[in-house]
């Protein structure tokens, strides 16, 4: 058996424009029921009793503000939390346990912020009853002989300490208008600032405003701001945000640490290897975005991670995507690259204050995309810009005869206007091409997005109509700078295949920064390694082969990677492990590849 979902998207319903189609069209509304109707604030109100799930309304709807879903009966016996009538609802609640890291891992706008407000104590639970007005006792009642139900007892006496990391780290200046020291002291309940600061590295930043702080650090400060509280449990929302591979892992030994000492940690995240590296355990939110979320039970780290890829959940014996995502199969050195080069350059230097760029000489064929990796604050963003033209470099010159479309590092949205009309009005951009629609704009959900306004577009969003906007230009290189920052999991994916594809079906070009190396595998043909001292000076690298870059970049940063057995996903080997120890030996860094090695690798 089923139950009907139907969920309506105030934000896109706009029924003065739309001439009521939805109303007009409903068979049960033809049939004198009245299945549909308009509400006090003037948008439409579906029954989902009276709803026979036939679908028309979602088709006539100009504005895609309607999904009506149908899920198992049996859910509604674990239905969480429902904001009110036809919106979103939670489905189950994840698990936390003392002295292990749980990760939270889904699609934006599909529950995890609603989960952690639950588990913080933020948000008392109603159990799908809006009308009614919630209360711990109830919730607690439901909770019986489950596991949760002490968390929330303690979290209903007013016992629990809960210490959240969110989401929004560039709120932080809003609330704090002094420097990092005195924020940071603020918060150190547990009495252990300098060894938190000495760990994510923060040194230099104490005596800056908080105003003043990079992405990086103001992530960092964040994070250390919430590990510095004494609680019970701590909740990481997105810790790896704007962190190049360093910092993250700097931040994975802090929350590591934090576990260790007995204490209850959740961690959401979109980068897998930065969550299969700190987390004991995943749960995966399933669902539809916007509509619902369901929360799987817990799994072993890389049983859940490989379940997220593959789509399927075996416990729960559940598919949630319709295909799997694999990783590539092809040697690392092997590509498809043309012999036309579309750029050129000679060794490149470019000076700004005291900082210095050094760039060894390159070229970029057709069909080529060349990844590039490195900490934070060593150029790269400045390389990219002069291969786009917008930097000229100091000494050495840029040839590169063809158009470049360039996505830059942070987005701002000036444009008065829909998503539609800023694709209308954007010279050169090709967004009904039909490569594109299917490649990108379709599997990145786009058309929920074209009626919005690019000012309320949310960072995650934004990021998406960007690299639309990019990749719809008829050009012959293809520049993006941290495409995969804001995006979830699923998207992130989406992308980078998609940039992959794109490129080599027109006999193009790309250059991709992103620091997580997942996405970096997927996307890439060749490397560009940038090293030296963050701030002071950067060296990069001519282009190199996929796995002498893989294997020059880990070197420097002191992990080495296997392939995990089933998925082929790159994996982080514990440091010091043999495994590790055997493959810095033998200088390969970036995968094992016999098949004995990776099954002895298989955890």
């Amino acid at each position: 058996m089923v139950h009907r979902v139907a969920v309506v998207d105030d934000d896109l319903c706009q029924s003065k424009k739309c001439g009521l189609e939805c109303i007009k069209e409903c068979p049960v509304n033809i049939n004198g029921e009245e299945c549909i109707v308009l509400d006090e604030n003037k948008l439409a109100l579906i029954s989902e009793e009276l709803c026979i799930g036939c679908g028309i309304c979602i088709k006539v709807c100009p504005f895609d503000a309607i999904d009506i879903l149908n899920l198992s009966e049996e859910l509604k016996s674990d239905k969480i939390h429902q904001y009110g009538v036809n919106s979103f609802r939670l489905f189950k609640i994840p698990t936390v346990r003392r002295g292990q890291v749980v990760g939270l891992v889904g699609r934006n706008g599909i529950g995890k912020s609603t989960a952690l407000k639950i588990l913080a104590g933020q948000l008392i639970p109603n159990l799908g009853d809006y009308e009614k007005e919630p209360s711990w006792e109830r919730f607690l009642s439901y909770l019986s002989g489950r596991e949760m139900k002490e968390h929330f007892e303690r979290i209903a006496d007013g016992e629990m300490r809960v210490s959240l990391k969110p989401q929004a780290v560039y709120k932080l200046p809003e609330a704090w208008k002094k420097d990092t020291e005195g924020l940071l002291r603020q918060m150190d309940e547990r009495k252990k600032m300098d060894e938190v600061v000495e760990t994510l590295n923060l040194k230099a930043t104490l005596k800056m405003k908080v105003s003043d702080l990079s992405g990086g650090e103001l992530q960092r400060v964040a994070v250390a701001a919430a590990a510095l509280k004494d609680a019970d449990l701590y909740l990481f929302d997105e810790p790896s945000s704007y962190n190049d591979v360093y910092q993250r892992l700097a931040v994975s030994k802090l929350i590591g640490q934090i576990a260790e000492s007995g204490k209850s940690v959740l961690v959401v995240e979109h980068d897998i290897a930065f969550l299969d590296y700190v987390t004991d355990y995943v749960q995966i939110i399933y669902g539809e975005p916007g509509a619902y979320g369901i929360v799987s039970g817990p799994y072993a780290s890389r049983t859940g991670i490989n379940a997220l890829l593959d789509g399927y959940l075996p416990l729960e014996n559940v598919r949630f995507r319709e295909h799997a995502v694999s990783f590539g199969q092809r040697a690392a050195g092997e590509t498809f690259e043309s012999e036309e080069v579309v750029a050129k350059y000679t060794k490149l230097t470019k000076s700004f204050g005291n900082f210095k760029l050094s760039v060894d000489a390159g070229q970029i064929k057709g069909g080529t995309i060349l990844g590039v990796v490195g900490a934070n604050a060593l150029g790269k963003t400045t390389f990219i810009k002069m291969l786009a033209g917008e930097e000229k470099p100091t000494k050495g010159s840029v040839s590169v005869d063809a158009k470049v479309a360039y996505k830059p590092q942070y987005l701002t949205s000036s444009f008065e206007g829909t998503v539609e009309e800023f694709f209308n009005s954007s010279l050169g951009t090709k967004y009904g091409d039909p490569v594109l629609q299917d490649t990108l704009a379709v599997p990145l959900r786009m058309e929920k997005l074209l009626a919005r306004t690019m000012g309320d577009l949310s960072g995650g969003e934004l990021q998406k109509v960007a690299i639309v906007a990019t990749m719809a230009q008829d050009s012959e290189v293809y520049a993006l700078d941290e495409p995969s920052a804001f995006l979830d999991v699923e998207d992130r994916f989406v992308v980078a295949r998609a940039i992959n594809r794109m490129v080599k079906a027109r006999g193009k070009a790309a250059v991709v920064i992103d620091h997580d190396l997942q996405v970096v595998d997927i996307v890439s043909d060749r490397l560009m390694v940038f090293a030296g001292k963050p701030g002071e000076s950067g060296e990069a690298s001519t282009p190199l082969t996929k796995e002498e870059g893989m294997n020059e970049f880990l070197k420097l940063v002191g992990l080495t990677y296997r392939r995990d057995v089933n998925t082929k996903r790159p994996r982080v080997n514990k440091p010091g492990g043999k495994l590790d120890r055997e493959q810095k030996e033998r200088g390969a860094y970036y995968y094992v590849s016999s098949q004995r090695e990776e099954n002895a690798a298989a955890d």
